[in-house]
């Protein structure tokens, strides 16, 4: 009796031990949960500060600078490497050339420069005031007057007599020029309308459709000025393209595969930074038989490496795939809620 009297008591000290073991293991679970929670948050409002938050003064400032920059860039290139290799540079600035050129040869008119670029851009600055952004498309006046005004103030100085080489090292400063401005939100007139434009209506990069317009326009002008310039002028639009496409990557998409144990979490991750959507998917690890959820969202490629950031500051242990992606159909940019 006296036996089974103490099995008993054994039997309830050990489901009492049980039971404590149990509620510390949920208020463990639970701990764990509610920081996970919050750590999600917080990443969660990291990403929209960092996309959606206002830039200051300082931001502008800078800007300003840059595009400063950029106009003494463009004169400097006109000045140094365009004329002296008697090349046509593409687009509004190249058809400003060639017709300067045109009427100084043809018919003895001597009309500056900076007047018949502000003419030609004002289809152009239409086009980006309609469709565009008044913002964006003020920028890139600031940065055609500017560049027009100092093409006529600055003195031109021969850096080397070698087309080929004015034509590669031209290209990249035409090209570098360009990046800077599509980063800080402006562009350099012209033709950059016409792709900016293209690119937000297509969703792709139009940049390459650009250049093949500017060939064409370059063709012309090798007819009336001589074919070899015009050969020259197609090797520096095509580097000058090449650099664009290094430096401003928003029309370039990039896939990524991501498995986490946070499946909605790094969903809303990727839409706070990118407005692109996600798809949660559901399979199984091949090695450990173990389920692994992935999330699968396409992005722009400036956008890839702020994503792939929060992801792991939000899920370290997170395995991310990133592939550049040709081309896609479909949705691909939710537009934010006003």
């Amino acid at each position: 009796m006296e036996t089974e009297k103490k099995t008993v008591r054994r039997a309830v000290r050990a489901e009492k031990k049980d039971a404590r073991a149990a509620r510390r293991a949920e208020r463990k679970s639970a701990r764990e949960v509610k920081r996970a929670e919050k750590k999600s948050a917080r990443a969660i409002r990291r990403a929209e500060r960092k996309n959606g938050g206002k830039k200051g003064w300082k931001h502008e400032v800078v800007k300003i600078f840059v595009l400063i920059l950029v106009s003494v860039m463009i004169a400097v290139n006109i000045k140094s490497f365009i004329r002296t290799g008697g090349l046509y540079p593409a687009g509004v600035s190249g058809l400003s050339i060639l017709l300067e050129r045109a009427l100084d040869a043809f018919f003895g008119l001597r009309i500056p420069y900076a007047v018949i670029n502000v003419v030609l851009n004002l289809g152009p600055i239409y086009i980006g005031f309609r469709y565009i952004g008044k913002k964006f498309t003020l920028y890139a006046c600031f940065v055609i007057l500017l560049s027009s005004v100092l093409t006529e103030v600055i003195p031109g100085f021969e850096i080397t007599n070698d087309t080929l080489l004015i034509a590669l090292f031209g290209g990249m400063v035409s090209g570098a020029s360009t990046g800077l401005c599509l980063l800080f939100d402006a562009n350099t007139g012209g033709t950059d309308f016409l792709a900016v434009f293209l690119s937000e209506r297509l969703k792709m990069d139009s940049f390459n459709i650009i250049l093949i317009f500017n060939s064409l326009i370059l063709l012309a002008a090798g007819i009336l000025f001589g074919l070899d310039k015009a050969l020259y002028s197609i090797i520096f639009q095509f580097v000058a393209t090449q650099v664009v496409h290094l430096i401003y990557q928003k029309y370039q998409q990039a896939t990524l595969l991501i498995v986490t144990e946070m499946p909605e979490d790094v969903a809303r991750v990727v839409y706070s930074i990118s407005h692109h959507g996600a798809t949660i998917l559901h399979g199984e690890g091949a090695y450990a038989r173990t389920e692994k959820t992935v999330v699968y969202s396409v992005v722009s490629r400036s956008e890839a490496s702020r994503v792939i950031q929060a992801v792991k500051e939000l899920d370290p242990a997170a395995f991310i795939n990133l592939m550049r992606t040709e081309r896609i159909t479909g949705r691909f940019y939710y537009k934010p809620e006003e």
